[in-house]
């Protein structure tokens, strides 16, 4: 039987995977913009309690970096502290997804606003959540 020791290199591709993922959420998030906004027509703004907020490429970038961070920070905790990461990481993930859809749901925003709204935060998951978690140890 051998036995493997990780090599030096390990790291360094799991951290540019994770990067790439992210980068790739957020790619395919202003691409789904692109395709609403101008392309469809689609007057993209968020109702809250604040008012209106025209929702902004920038926001949508935005958003998804720090979702796609958030996200790989909780899995490089995880992987660190216990030995389910992939597990654990990934019933979060989830639950993280499905809560992030009441704020359209919730918004008021209307018909199609909602709907892409909904959309886009369904690609960023599609992305982030398979992508990060095939990176994942244990």
């Amino acid at each position: 039987m051998e036995t493997t020791i990780p090599s030096a290199t390990v790291r360094p591709a799991r951290r540019r995977d994770r990067l790439l993922t992210v980068l790739a959420a957020t790619v395919a998030t202003l691409l789904g913009w692109v395709v609403a906004v101008p392309l469809a027509g689609v007057e993209l703004v968020a109702r809250s309690g604040a008012g209106e907020q025209r929702v902004t490429p920038f926001a949508v970038a935005v958003s998804t970096l720090l979702a796609g961070l958030a996200g790989w920070a909780l899995l490089a905790l995880l992987e660190r502290f216990t030995g389910r990461a992939r597990a654990v990481w990934t019933v979060v993930a989830a639950l993280v997804l499905l809560l992030s859809l009441l704020g359209p749901l919730g918004g008021g925003a209307g018909g199609p606003a909602t709907v892409t709204l909904l959309v886009l935060h369904l690609v960023a998951g599609a992305v982030l959540v398979p992508g990060l978690r095939r990176t994942a140890a244990g």
